[in-house]
């Protein structure tokens, strides 16, 4: 597909989810986010690698049957298309990650079939666990602003990185756990004031609390918190912190408050906890989510 210059330029990892039941879901933190974008009615290219194999070929078909841009789909010529396992129990998952998968090795010049500016650059931190450092050096200078998502999934990760990669971002979002990893000698009143700081977040820290909720944390030393809504026909809470992503950077594109941001995600958030798996190809599910929003 081609098409005008993105808003977003997405990049990581796109792979299956394998559940216990023989279930197979399209995922992956950032290509759940580009979907959930492109669903959402907002331009974005998703950046990252398939294999030359039947479950790329079912990625690009999937992205092709909703019209996603898939500038940024790269062909890796002998790595595979990537897998996750998920154990879930009451319903919260558990992941076990594939090494050496396409999204690991997508090469820097692959940069040059991507549009030269995007409003926005969200990236997350599983997808640089090996390599691919170079290409983001070349997507953050064509953004104007950087969304940073923490996956922390052991054993895939150095904290000492992973601060690295959210130095000098716009806006980092993370959960209650990965907080607690990234900063141990700091107690927990503290703990979003300290990110910010050592992180040098130029904008807002987002904290979930999956059940309990999510809060804002922003530069200027705003403070917003939320409850989780209720979710009538829970399934999993699979890609539910993508879901909220996903509303997240929306509300920054279009300068929505900080407290319209964190109520709206949160309840498409919940509105994902009803699928199974993070990704619906219905758009009446999108279109039903986000029906009472209105100009913030």
């Amino acid at each position: 597909m081609s098409g005008p210059s993105p808003s977003h330029l997405i990049f990581g990892e796109v792979l299956f989810d394998c559940f216990p039941d023989g279930t197979r879901v399209l995922g992956g933190a950032p290509f759940n986010v580009a979907w959930n974008l492109h669903q959402l009615g907002e331009a974005a290219c998703f950046v990252g690698g398939v294999g030359d194999d039947a479950d790329g070929r079912d990625i690009r078909e999937h992205m092709d049957r909703i019209a996603m841009d898939t500038r940024g789909l790269y062909r890796h010529p002998s790595a595979p298309t990537g897998q996750v396992r998920i154990a879930l129990e009451n319903g919260e998952p558990t992941y076990t990650i594939v090494p050496d998968q396409a999204y690991d090795d997508v090469p820097a010049d692959w940069a040059q079939a991507l549009p030269e500016s995007a409003a926005l650059l969200y990236h997350g931190t599983l997808a640089l666990r090996s390599g691919n450092r170079d290409l983001l050096e070349r997507l953050q200078a064509r953004a104007r602003r950087r969304f940073v998502d923490v996956n922390l999934r052991a054993p895939w990760y150095e904290p000492g990185d992973v601060l690295a990669l959210m130095r000098g971002a716009d806006v980092v979002k993370l959960n209650t756990d990965e907080a607690v990893t990234l900063a141990p000698d700091v107690v927990a009143p503290e703990r979003p004031a300290a990110l910010l700081e050592r992180a040098a977040i130029r904008s807002a820290l987002i904290i979930t609390h999956g059940a309990d909720g999510a809060g804002i944390h922003t530069a200027d030393d705003q403070h917003h918190r939320a409850p989780a809504p209720t979710v009538d026909g829970f399934r999993d809470a699979v890609g539910a912190g993508d879901a909220f992503a996903s509303v997240a950077i929306i509300g920054l594109q279009h300068d929505w408050p900080w407290a319209t941001t964190l109520e709206r995600a949160l309840r498409f958030a919940a509105a994902v906890c009803t699928l199974q798996g993070a990704t619906t190809d219905d758009p009446a599910f999108y279109h039903q989510a986000t029906r009472d929003w209105t100009p913030a």
